[in-house]
């Protein structure tokens, strides 16, 4: 039987759509290298206006991967990327020693009113790599492996699984797969993870008899022969990794294993350091900033 640790609900919070975040929280800081976790929306946009864009704003030290299950989102990024994020592609950007990004919705779900919602998350980079160069990847979802079984879909967007290997070339080991089971269906935890997590976008699991309910996020002690069964049609992440290499400090939109280089990344953003987006003006102020 499994270990079972923690049950993390998250905040759920507005900024411009709905966003439930469940990592980081004070009873979880991280799950392997994935340091952040947010659920985006199920969201609906007016045909005018700007609600739901994110302008443009930096990183440094980490990879963002962003997994849409519907609408669409336009990335554009400071190394000249334009890309359209659209349902079961993979996107990710290597922020490194530093790289400015903005997403914003397109014209046209704005104007048919369609639904935008997925996952973005934050996974700290090996400390080797915390300031190497940034680079930004599109892997679409024809690309990603995928796994039929019996009233089960499971697609490997990163790492390595159920025979299965991602394209995606995120440079650590870390597992993140999405599933949707049919009410009823069961589903193996992989194994060989010192952590690993289960998060119900939607419907409802037991997990070795304990229930996960939809905006839950279930985290496990490193055992073996977790299983999952649907207790509803659903749609759930599962996420898992080795123990960091070293502890992150996390400050708005930079992550780094030393807070002198947060420090030098805050100052960085405010002195306009920070390579520009091409055709981009707009920028996010520094929290705390005088605008």
């Amino acid at each position: 039987m499994t270990q079972w640790a923690l049950t993390v609900t998250g905040k759920e919070s507005d900024i411009g759509f709905i966003v439930r975040r469940l990592l980081p929280t004070r009873a979880a800081r991280h799950i392997g290298p994935f340091i952040f976790l947010d659920h985006m929306g199920p969201a609906h946009f007016a045909d005018a206006g700007t609600e739901g864009d994110v302008r443009p704003h930096p990183h440094i030290g980490l990879a963002t991967l962003t997994y849409l299950f519907d609408g669409a989102f336009m990335h554009r990024d400071s190394l000249g990327s334009v890309q359209r994020i659209e349902p079961g592609a993979a996107n990710l950007m290597i922020a490194g020693r530093g790289i400015v990004h903005s997403e914003r919705v397109p014209a046209e779900v704005r104007a048919t009113g369609g639904k935008v919602e997925g996952i973005q998350l934050w996974l700290a980079l090996p400390v080797a790599l915390e300031e190497c160069e940034p680079a930004f990847h599109h892997v679409p979802a024809a690309d990603l492996p995928q796994l039929e079984a019996p009233g089960a879909r499971i697609r490997v967007i990163l790492g390595e699984a159920w025979g299965l290997r991602s394209p995606v070339p995120f440079p650590a080991p870390a597992l993140y797969a999405a599933a949707e089971l049919e009410a009823g269906a069961a589903l193996s935890v992989p194994e060989g993870f010192a952590e690993r997590g289960v998060y119900v976008a939607s419907g409802a699991v037991t997990l070795d008899g304990h229930p996960l309910a939809a905006g839950e996020l279930g985290l496990l002690s490193p055992c073996d022969n977790a299983r999952l069964v649907a207790s509803d049609n659903t749609r759930l992440l599962i996420l898992a990794g080795p123990e960091p290499d070293a502890p992150r400090y996390l400050d708005w939109n930079f992550v780094s294993s030393r807070r002198e280089r947060i420090a030098q990344a805050r100052d960085d953003w405010q002195a306009n350091r920070f390579p520009a987006i091409p055709g981009e003006t707009e920028r996010i102020p520094l929290p705390g900033s005088v605008v």
